[in-house]
């Protein structure tokens, strides 16, 4: 059986393809992260050729999100996830009890399908990790990385072209899910992904963590830094896991108490200009 490895943020995962040997062709995005086989492997994939049987789902968890949603549930004692886009089922994917090993089924390969399991067992395996899948969009300065939060709809992108723009020497590290570790020695580093939303930046980089802005619109630009527990409440709300479950949020909680206590968190109240890239480059970045 013909096995890919991948890295991401020096997490290992792999994937058996069985007798679907060309699934990753459209999937290019995954290419710079390839690694060479290793028994050090996070969890496994495999990429099945029939229908997983899903009669007997529980749901216990929904999200949506501009024409996708994902159905979270189990089917008996193992977690089950179904991926929709424009209410059609794109993916199935079934997961052992630890996390270790799941199955996946789209329709005909279907790439949307592949990659959105793909990045959930991403994050659900690392949850105890010490690592987190964030929504944020990110940049680099001065062998730094600067990333940006906030709702859907705040201008988080709008946010990092403003700093392409207008301050020299930032460049795009990840437009949607970059990956933050708390590392052993207490450093925080942030690493490109996979998983890029709309905008296609899938580099295979990673830098010291400078500092965290959450972002609110406003008619006047106005930063300032968070306090612990309002670093905490703005980090919770942007990374992606499995809260209903104890063992899975217990990590999660562990890692945004470590970034929320140790990263320079701000907020940045903003207008979509040049003079909010300044402020915040001029307020945050050493």
């Amino acid at each position: 059986m013909k096995e890919i490895y991948y890295k991401v943020a020096e997490h290992v995962f792999a994937l058996e393809m069985g007798g679907n040997e060309n699934v990753m062709l459209n999937l290019r995005q995954y290419d710079p992260f390839v690694t060479d086989p290793t028994e050090n492997v996070l969890f496994r994939i495999q990429i099945c050729s029939e229908p997983l049987e899903t009669n007997g789902f529980e749901l216990e968890w929904k999200q949506e999100d501009e024409g996708q949603h994902i159905l979270a549930g189990h089917l008996g004692e193992k977690p089950c996830y179904q991926f929709f886009l424009h209410n059609r089922l794109m993916s199935v994917m079934v997961c052992s009890t630890d996390y270790k090993r799941a199955e996946v089924f789209a329709e005909r390969n279907n790439p949307f399908g592949i990659n959105n399991a793909l990045m959930v067992m991403y994050a659900l395996a690392t949850s105890d990790k010490h690592t987190a899948l964030f929504h944020s969009s990110v940049v680099s300065y001065k062998g730094r990385a600067y990333m940006f939060l906030g709702k859907s709809g705040t201008g988080k992108s709008t946010h990092s072209s403003l700093w392409l723009k207008y301050i020299e020497g930032t460049e795009l590290v990840n437009d949607d899910n970059p990956v933050v570790r708390y590392l052993d020695d207490g450093s925080i580093y942030v690493y490109g992904s996979p998983w890029s939303g709309k905008t296609p930046c899938y580099r295979n980089v990673s830098y010291p963590l400078g500092a965290i802005v959450d972002l609110s619109q406003a008619p006047k630009n106005v930063i300032r830094r968070f306090r612990p527990i309002e670093a905490y409440a703005a980090l919770i709300a942007s990374i992606s896991g499995k809260r209903w479950d104890s063992k899975l949020a217990e990590g999660l909680h562990e890692t945004e108490n470590l970034l929320a206590t140790n990263a320079s968190v701000w907020h940045l109240d903003c207008l979509p200009d040049e003079e909010a890239a300044v402020l915040c480059c001029g307020s945050v970045s050493f």
